[in-house]
């Protein structure tokens, strides 16, 4: 039988725990008395009662049991923290804010303010609303789920790389040790831009009680901004955006040198190699260096997809084989299967199919902080929310990710 192991619970959840098992041992004692008393037509008014009042400190204790377990749930908000804790009265001005743009965020203490970019111009949304909105976007951003992603408290981010390592060799026990070369710095430079988008929403929308305002504001951001994201990952120019992978200097992979992405050819101009499309596949997994095949997946459209979908091995076998398990992705040659749309077409000369460890390729960082400015004269009857976010990426490893040219060399 296979075993299950439970994470251990705060002290507040095993509490409850034990509420709830002892009311329903009651409960289950004192409803056996009612159906007995029921079966012999004895019915007691008092033991009606009896079960009502348990039935509800039953209800009680599993109530207060499941907030234990939200409450465990929670990120921490900094390392150490056990859980997080709800700042009623800054999420209520955040509230209050957002229905009615009452200024009483102002009220509050300055370092409530602090957080994320300053506050010229606008307010800072609370952790729990940029939590929310960087929830979805892993959700709905391909880049992201595969991608490093690092938050950042600063406008860039410097990251200094060795492009060669530090020289050793053999000398014999008393021979001299001449001083060795030491190692190739280079520094990687990954500026976070401003993305960002202007949702609408009705004044009677503000005020119905039951909207959670923070789940609308993310909910309505999150195709804007995952769009934008993925687009400017794989082909962003890097002005006033990320830089996207296929951006860079692609060089044949024999020649490939720090700061140039290399690429194997697909045999054929504009499409995969007639005779054996295959091989060049295979010649792309084992492009990038051992380290980076283990986690190494595939990057591709639907519609590259679909052509490699119909190819087959040598022995007969597809190549492409489906998920096998909701939430799995699919596989090629063993590998996993990323589908950006932003991918471009087989074409002549395009990079259409990309293979390589994603994680250890390329970074993606967030600047700290969600700005929400609220303006309700531009666009009345609306409500406009401008809302921002500060996001960069680029390659911090060039060797981890390789590209198939579709041409014949």
């Amino acid at each position: 039988m296979k075993e299950t192991k439970h994470a251990a619970a705060d002290p507040a959840a095993r509490a409850a725990m034990h509420e709830v098992m002892a009311a329903f041992e009651a409960f289950k004692a004192a409803n056996d008395e009612r159906l007995g008393a029921l079966e012999s037509k004895r019915g007691d008014a008092l033991l009606e009662e009896k079960v009502a009042r348990i039935d509800a400190t039953l209800q009680a204790a599993q109530g207060r049991l499941d907030r234990a377990l939200a409450d465990g749930r929670r990120p921490a908000l900094a390392a150490g923290e056990g859980r997080i804790v709800v700042p009623d009265e800054r999420k209520a001005a955040w509230d209050g804010y957002l229905k009615t743009g009452a200024s009483s965020l102002m009220m509050l203490e300055a370092k409530g303010l602090s957080e994320g970019v300053p506050t010229a111009g606008g307010y800072v949304a609370p952790p729990e609303t940029e939590r929310l909105i960087e929830r979805r976007l892993q959700m709905s951003s391909p880049m992201r789920d595969i991608a490093t992603v690092r938050t950042i408290g600063a406008g860039v981010f410097r990251k200094p790389v060795s492009t060669a390592g530090i020289e050793s060799g053999w000398v014999a026990e008393t021979a001299a040790r001449p001083e060795t070369d030491p190692p190739v710095l280079a520094l990687l430079e990954f500026p976070a831009a401003d993305l960002y988008a202007s949702p609408a929403a009705t004044q009677a929308l503000l005020d119905d009680a039951f909207v959670n305002l923070d789940e609308w504001l993310a909910a309505e951001c999150e195709d804007a901004f995952a769009g934008q994201e993925t687009e400017a990952f794989v082909n962003g120019d890097g002005t006033n955006k990320p830089k996207g992978f296929l951006s860079y200097s692609k060089v044949a992979d024999a020649a490939q040198a720090w700061g140039e992405i290399g690429y194997i050819a697909s045999g054929a101009a504009g499409d995969f190699d007639p005779t054996d499309p295959v091989d060049p596949i295979i010649d792309l997994i084992y492009a990038p260096k051992a380290q980076y095949r283990a986690a190494g997946r595939f990057v591709l459209n639907r519609r590259t997809a679909a052509k490699i979908r119909k190819f087959k091995d040598a022995d007969g076998n597809y190549i492409w084989s489906p998920a096998t398990a909701p939430g799995a992705p699919a596989t090629l040659l063993g590998y996993p299967v990323t589908e950006i749309e932003t991918m471009p077409d087989v074409a002549a000369n395009s990079f259409a199919l990309a293979f390589g460890d994603f994680a250890k390729g390329y970074l993606i960082v967030d600047r700290a902080g969600v700005r929400v400015l609220r303006d309700p004269y531009s666009a009345k009857p609306y409500v406009l929310f401008y809302t921002t976010k500060r996001v960069g990426g680029g390659v911090q490893n060039f060797d981890a990710i390789k590209l198939m040219k579709f041409a014949a060399s």
